[in-house]
């Protein structure tokens, strides 16, 4: 049986004496339609010294990759997070920021809003940053690292030596290793669901089956940007590439791309 995420990274900062380590966690980036969301959680130093009956109960949640987990088990979890963590916070980076700017510099912008709402959660600031796979630039207080490493699987006893250079470290597989960002998965998640699902409920989306792909490019959704075309949620680069992959070139000139909507869409955070 596969070992859940726990606090082995959380313990060792926080005997380093790092009061508010965060995780952080996207969800999103590879979708056709809609935001990219980010989460950050913070969990109270030395708040639980067990797991073993995580996964057991309501009272206990399974806390994992969020994609590792049912809908059902997501909203259970969330429930759970945003109780027992000590702040919590979302950042969405819009379709309009996405189609300017680029995927990673909206996911940035969305990562360092979701810690600046942990940080007035916590009253503070947030102490170090524990993110799944890559680094974010420009956070206040928040360095990275002068080696920007990546801890895998097996790397762990090189993680002190890492740490100690900034304040982030870049996890592969952080959400199957770290509780904290599996947290962040997971809240990051059922927002973002509950945004797309919210979105097909309106009759003039509906044929994107938004509430079932969530907005990724399945065989359905792409079926349905070729016949309907695209719509403002929609990004317009992905789309663009996909087109021209899928050899549709007449489309790329279709009136749905050159009446894009590029106004910025108001997403509640």
């Amino acid at each position: 049986m596969k070992k859940l995420p726990d606090f082995s990274f959380e313990k060792r900062l926080w005997k380093k004496d790092y009061k508010f380590v965060a995780g952080c966690d996207e969800v999103g980036r590879g979708c056709f339609a809609g935001p990219v969301v980010t989460s950050c959680v913070v969990f109270q130093k030395n708040t639980f010294d067990t797991f073993d009956t995580f996964g057991t109960s309501d009272a206990f949640p399974k806390i994992d990759d969020s994609k590792k987990l049912s809908a059902v088990q997501r909203e259970r979890a969330a429930k759970w997070i945003k109780k027992n963590s000590l702040a919590w916070g979302i950042g969405v980076g819009k379709v309009s920021e996405i189609n300017r700017l680029g995927m990673s510099k909206a996911t940035y912008s969305a990562f360092r809003r979701s810690i600046t709402i942990a940080n007035k959660k916590t009253g503070s600031r947030v102490d170090y940053l524990l993110i799944d796979a890559f680094y974010i630039p420009y956070v206040r207080g928040l360095r990275i690292p002068l080696k920007t490493l990546r801890l895998r699987s097996g790397q762990a006893k090189k993680f002190g030596d890492l740490e100690i250079s900034g304040r982030q470290l870049a996890i592969i597989d952080g959400d199957e290793k770290s509780l904290s960002i599996a947290a962040a998965s997971i809240i990051a998640k059922v927002y973002r669901d509950k945004l797309m699902e919210s979105l097909s409920k309106k009759s003039k989306f509906k044929k994107y089956g938004w509430d079932k792909n969530k907005g990724y490019g399945t065989k359905k959704h792409q079926e349905a940007i070729l016949r309907h075309g695209i719509t403002k949620f929609h990004r317009k680069k992905f789309i663009e590439s996909f087109l021209l992959k899928a050899n549709h070139y007449q489309l790329t000139n279709h009136n749905y791309f050159s009446s894009f909507f590029s106004s910025p869409t108001q997403w509640k955070t």
